[in-house]
């Protein structure tokens, strides 16, 4: 009998070795949790029971239990290194079936699809067409590496401070290139249907003591009518260049449609003195550009306290409410020929938002104060590439751009169970559901139960190496005695051998 307590003893001690061992091995793997050898004494039980006296038989294994302690978290800065800080295991899909973890290491395939390094993928909501999260659908999680479409502006908010101390400027007609006939100015950057860049200008004139007029640029050219009259130019210059070509005959060639300014400048033209078709070319050239730079207007009104409380619109109406202008028939333009003088502008292809573009300046004030912009926003953009990823404590992934935006592409969802020490481990830092630790309970990080994740860091194994080391130098000298047990037993079995 005490040949089989000895060994009982050896074998109990060499599984603590074993278990211990194998917590060292893996001090340095993320998201390992220690195991703990747990062992029992043996007691021979007969019909009976077992008297008062009984001599035990020696120990067994009871179980291996591993400890879900926290692990220290370590940051790594890389955007798909995750880690949990409370309680919960990721879910991963190992070709259709689901095993959970710790190892926050994840990355991107060639597909898009986040796994770990073992390729499972990892389990999440996705997002619909408009971009929502698809609460209690998992499914995998996938990365979306195609360019974000661009928006055409919608909205301007902005709010400006005027100087109301500030003198009439004396320098008259307004002219943008005059920097003395306007006190003021600012710009913003808007944007067409395929993501084309404009420059909106504004010039703020002090009419009087609260009384401004606001001009308005696209691209310093008139928003609806950034080319002027193209036609007319075209057909001028077609005139002049034709043979025995007069200063009647480049007006008579103006098309009908010509706008009054033009045909202006052109009778004006021919009637001077030593007048030529070129010169009268010239001039129709001029009225369009000034007929392509004219600005939009819109007078401003403020009260005593220097609120403003009144505006006309582009369309010289009162707006309702008061600040809140409308740019309605903005063509996104572009130079269409440089070889001309001056060039040519015209339509680029792309369209304004199909409800038009509004400009809110419900806020702006006129008091003693610097002329200063104190806040301004729009809401259009140009195409975006993906530029990197970010991961939020409640799982939320998100994608950013080059062109400064970020959507929402998925939410990473965590799961936790009733008993996790009967969890069955699957190797890789892996476990598996078994019947002892029952269905998984899946949520999204920070509810419930659940712990919070921490992107760009890893949780670092948990095992304690001092004390895995003290239980080394134990689990040795109880594999020691047991070895003197036996050693013991054969003696004596020895001497009676030889007493006979």
């Amino acid at each position: 009998m005490s040949f089989n307590i000895g060994l009982s003893g050896l074998n109990a001690a060499s599984k603590n070795l074993n278990v211990t061992g194998n917590n060292i091995a893996n001090v340095g793997s993320t998201g390992f949790k220690a195991s703990r050898a747990e062992f029992a004494d043996v007691y021979a039980t007969s019909m009976f029971g077992s008297g008062k006296n009984t001599t035990g038989s020696g120990v067994l294994t009871a179980n291996v239990s591993q400890q879900f302690t926290q692990g220290n978290i370590t940051s790594t800065g890389g955007s798909l290194d995750l880690a949990i800080n409370g309680n919960g295991f990721f879910v991963l899909s190992d070709n259709g079936s689901r095993v959970y973890t710790r190892n926050g290491t994840f990355h991107s395939d060639s597909a898009g699809f986040v796994i770990d390094n073992s390729g499972n993928r990892l389990q999440g909501y996705g997002v619909d067409a408009s971009g929502n999260i698809v609460n209690g659908v998992i499914t995998d999680l996938k990365i979306d590496t195609t360019n974000q479409l661009p928006k055409a502006t919608t909205d301007i908010d902005q709010v400006v401070a005027l100087n109301s101390t500030a003198a009439v400027p004396t320098t008259t007609p307004f002219n943008p290139s005059v920097s003395a006939s306007y006190n003021w100015s600012t710009s913003v950057d808007v944007y067409d249907s395929q993501g084309n860049s404009h420059t909106m200008s504004q010039y703020f004139v002090k009419n009087d003591a609260n009384s401004w007029t606001m001009y308005v640029t696209v691209d310093g050219r008139n928003p609806s009518n950034p080319g002027g009259d193209s036609a007319a130019v075209g057909a001028a210059q077609t005139a002049a260049n034709a043979a025995g070509s007069t200063p009647a005959s480049v007006v008579a060639a103006l098309p009908a449609g010509t706008d009054a300014s033009v045909t202006a400048a052109a009778n004006a033209a021919a009637a001077a003195t030593g007048a030529t078709a070129a010169s009268v070319a010239s001039a129709v050239a001029a009225a369009s550009e000034a007929l392509g730079t004219a600005p939009y207007a819109s007078n401003l009104t403020f009260n005593a306290s220097g609120n403003l409380v009144g505006a006309t619109g582009f369309d010289g109406v009162a707006t309702s409410p008061a600040g809140v202008l409308s740019l309605t028939d903005w063509v996104p333009a572009t130079i269409t020929n440089r070889n001309t003088n001056p060039v040519t502008w015209g339509s680029n292809g792309a369209t304004a938002n199909a409800t038009g573009l509004t400009l809110d300046m419900r806020g702006s004030t006129q008091t003693n104060t610097n002329f200063a912009v104190n806040s301004v926003s729009q809401d259009g953009y140009t195409t975006g590439q993906l530029s990197g990823l970010e991961v939020a404590d409640d799982g939320s992934l998100f994608a950013t751009y080059t062109n400064g935006q970020s959507k929402v592409i998925g939410q990473t969802v965590l799961a936790t169970f009733a008993n996790m020490q009967g969890l069955t481990p699957v190797g890789n830092t892996d476990w598996a559901e078994s019947f002892a630790s029952g269905e998984p309970v899946i949520g999204v990080p920070g509810s419930g139960t659940l712990g919070t994740l921490s992107s760009g860091s890893l949780e670092d194994s948990n095992v304690d190496l001092t004390a895995e080391l003290v239980n080394l130098i134990v689990a040795q000298r109880n594999y020691q005695a047991n070895a003197k047990t036996i050693e013991t037993e054969s003696t004596i079995s020895q001497t009676i051998i030889q007493m006979t």
